[in-house]
């Protein structure tokens, strides 16, 4: 039986799994990454392919990566992943992993955007859109069935406009960005100190003014910016995901309110704005995607 192979290469944990060409799982695995420093990680990927080859008791059709960065024009490797995992940068991963076809390679959120369409929350979209929220604010864009890559492979950053052109300078430089205005990595400052995770912010707020009031000026920064991309991108669907999409009603329900003064709705048209479904292996669902349909 054919299958294809989907790798999502994180700075945490390797995720594959076994898909058939209708999008059923086969067998899954994760493996620990150990990122050390060192390009001692890509041992790891190996292994990863060889335990789920190994459980199928065959060799995969296709193998299909997604890893953190920005994916070359060809799709074949990453060209730019500053500060992690050394050794992935300009890698071509089809000699390493020792297949007869080219392994195509996406950045993590777009390939996670591509499971979602495929088998997920936003299933059978042509025009979609995933925000991630997590340390950063990650996302990719679908328009007209289209995956957005750009003339860099910029496109879908969505973390990196700007809502505040007088803001500190994100990571990137952008002024005033959404990945400022909501991400993990400013919440102590944007708490004055007094909250070093979102998760302790967001449960705090339930019984605190000042925690509440920090809480609800990052859920409105997030839905001026959604407002602002559907203004840009007219999704048919919004795909909330990361690990602060895990609040739930305490995110999903003030930034609803927020859409619906922000929103520019023709027609009363509303898009809809669903959390994520595939979880951890949604990236590695939209790699062997994207590994079944890539013609190299």
């Amino acid at each position: 039986m054919n299958y294809a192979l989907g790798l999502d290469v994180g700075a945490t944990n390797i995720k594959a799994l076994a898909v058939t060409a209708n999008g059923r799982v086969l067998a899954h695995t994760s493996i620990s990454t150990n990122d050390t420093g060192t390009p001692a990680w890509k041992q790891n990927v190996l292994r990863a392919v060889h335990t789920l080859s190994s459980r199928m008791r065959r060799e995969p059709t296709w193998i299909g990566l997604a890893a953190p960065g920005m994916s070359a024009k060809d799709h074949l490797s990453i060209v730019t992943m500053p500060g992690r995992l050394p050794g992935l940068e300009g890698l071509v991963w089809q000699p390493c992993l020792r297949t007869r076809r080219p392994v195509p390679v996406l950045n993590d959120a777009q390939a996670a955007l591509r499971g979602e369409v495929w088998r997920g929350a936003a299933r059978g979209a042509q025009n979609a859109i995933l925000i991630t929220l997590g340390t950063g604010v990650g996302g990719a864009a679908i328009v007209d069935g289209h995956l957005l890559s750009g003339h860099l492979g910029r496109a879908g950053h969505l973390g990196h406009i700007s809502l505040n052109p007088a803001g500190a300078l994100d990571i990137v430089h952008t002024p005033g960005s959404l990945e400022e205005a909501i991400g993990d990595c400013t919440v102590k400052l944007r708490s004055h100190g007094k909250f070093a995770s979102t998760q302790a912010l967001v449960s705090a707020s339930k019984r605190d003014a000042e925690a509440r009031r920090v809480w609800l000026k990052s859920v409105q920064a997030l839905a001026a910016g959604i407002a602002s991309l559907i203004n840009v991108l007219d999704p048919e669907v919004v795909v909330i995901g990361g690990g602060i999409a895990k609040a739930g009603p305490a995110l999903f329900g003030p930034l609803k309110g927020f859409l619906d003064r922000f929103e520019w709705r023709p027609s009363s048209a509303r898009v809809r704005l669903v959390p994520a479904k595939l979880g951890d292996g949604a990236g590695a669902l939209g790699a062997a995607w994207n590994a079944m349909r890539f013609q190299g």
